[in-house]
């Protein structure tokens, strides 16, 4: 399935979700003729630059030389300005070639100059909360001896946070020793984000060569950002149970509140569970069972792959956002009932709490739904393994571990991860969020095959919820309940 809505990949381009990212450096970049410019890898050895030299942005410790193209057909106008003032008897013409001669010959003799930058950069809050303004400040020294008469820097903003006000770049010239200051502001979203070196850019006076490079801060720049797991939400679980007390009724016989079975009584029954009535009314000496309520062991299960990262607008969050958000407040009111939760996904990266109880582990799982790489607000580049997980996964889920399976289900294999830990013992439900519209055909297409997805994982026994764009969890899971 390749149709989804409009903005398919707008969490898998941090381009387009920041707004803050451009590959265009000002100018043209291709070879404008000249003296031949280098590429400086890490190790300090040099290259002539290619064609993808020309449209790339350099790495951390890279340095890429190459010429704007500003003055392109300098050359041939000002020989044309020439010959026409020599034709006409035109003195002043004939002066404007010469001078066009001049410039064009300087351009083609230029060379870039050394950039030896300093940056620091602060921001007003490390840890704020979702959705507040953070101010972001950038201080660019040039630390060198050379006069910049034209540099430009692009601070490396994380690719999951949104530039809110200003613009993280700077246009200005520096003489040695001389500093800028420029300041924007970023939206906090959930996650670690870790602010990329910025980009640098330095021209001739000119403007024929420029030099590009990466600047890095002496002290690595963050911003955590982890959301409260909100108000729980009741999503019950299947009828299997751990040995420990908790609220799913069990056919075994014990302490409880619902009536189960009276049997013989043996020594040492407590007191309170011997049947007086029947002992009164002349019968024998028995004791009451009642319905023991266990308590369910549940691993919410997170399809973090990028073919999750679905949003049904172009403003709109993901799939994997949603999902995320959703797992907290489902481990809330789990851990509130008594139960024991865990958190795992569907990712390239690693990403496991075993299942657990109490206030330590409630802490333990909101930093991990806030900040595990596996869960980033970005689609992950790196390949995912649906075997090695999946094997890996099964490994780990204890005996009696039930799955909550949090996947939009945009491809098969969501659902035959479902189908096959059902199969291996373990009770799975799926609650599906729905990153689908209806405005083109094959976006209708894509909707009708998640759900067929749905319908058939209904028909093999596993409950599926799907969960409307505009509608509330609580609400799905309500409206599940009373469909069941």
């Amino acid at each position: 399935m390749t149709a989804w809505s409009g903005s398919e990949r707008t969490a898998g381009d941090p381009e387009r979700a920041t707004g803050t990212r451009e590959r265009d450096t000002g100018g043209p970049e291709r070879d404008a003729g000249g003296p031949d410019l280098t590429t400086t890898g890490r190790d300090g050895t040099e290259r002539r630059p290619d064609a993808e030299d020309r449209s790339r942005q350099p790495s951390v410790g890279e340095t890429i030389d190459r010429r704007t193209g500003r003055w392109r057909g300098a050359s041939a106008l000002a020989l044309l300005a020439g010959a026409v003032g020599i034709f006409t008897a035109s003195p002043p013409v004939v002066l404007a070639g010469v001078v066009g001669v001049a410039v064009a010959a300087a351009a083609r003799a230029a060379r870039p100059p050394k950039i030896d930058l300093e940056l620091d950069r602060t921001l007003e809050e490390t840890d704020p909360e979702p959705g507040a303004a953070v101010g972001v400040e950038v201080t660019v020294r040039n630390a060198g001896d050379a006069f910049l008469a034209d540099v430009r820097v692009v601070d490396g903003v994380p690719p999951g946070l949104a530039v809110a006000a200003g613009s993280p770049r700077l246009g200005t010239a520096l003489r040695p020793g001389d500093e800028a200051r420029f300041s924007y502001a970023v939206t906090a979203a959930r996650g670690a984000h870790r602010f990329e070196p910025a980009l640098a850019l330095a021209r001739d006076a000119t403007g024929a060569a420029e030099r590009a490079t990466r600047v890095t801060t002496v002290d690595e720049t963050r911003l955590t950002c982890v959301p409260a797991l909100g108000a729980g939400v009741s999503l019950a679980p299947r009828a299997r149970t751990t040995g420990q007390v908790g609220r799913i009724p069990t056919a075994i016989g014990g302490p409880g509140v619902e009536f189960h079975a009276t049997r013989e009584y043996r020594p040492g029954d407590p007191l309170s569970r011997v049947d007086w009535r029947r002992l009164a009314a002349g019968g024998d000496l028995s004791t009451v069972d009642f319905r023991e309520e266990r308590a369910a062991v549940v691993v919410l299960l997170i399809d973090a792959r990028e073919a999750a990262y679905r949003a049904p607008g172009e403003n709109a969050e993901s799939a994997v956002e949603r999902v995320t958000g959703a797992a907290g407040r489902v481990a809330v009111g789990l851990l509130e009932a008594g139960d024991r939760v865990g958190v795992a996904a569907l990712a390239p990266e690693p990403c496991w709490l075993a299942p657990g109880a109490g206030t330590a582990h409630r802490a333990r799982l909101r930093e991990l739904l806030g900040t595990h790489p596996a869960l980033s607000p970005t689609p992950p580049e790196e390949p995912f393994f649906p075997s090695i997980r999946l094997r890996r996964l099964r490994r780990r889920l204890p005996g009696e571990a039930q799955v909550v399976l949090c996947s939009p289900l945009c491809d098969d294999y969501a659902a035959s991860v479902a189908r096959r830990l059902d199969a291996h013992g373990h009770s799975v439900t799926t609650l599906a969020p729905d990153p689908t519209v209806e405005d083109t055909p094959g976006r209708q297409l894509a909707r009708i095959e998640r759900d067929n997805r749905l319908s058939e994982l209904r028909r093999d026994g596993i409950p599926a919820i799907d969960w409307a764009a505009d509608e509330s969890l609580a609400a799905a899971l309500a409206r599940a309940g009373r469909e069941r």
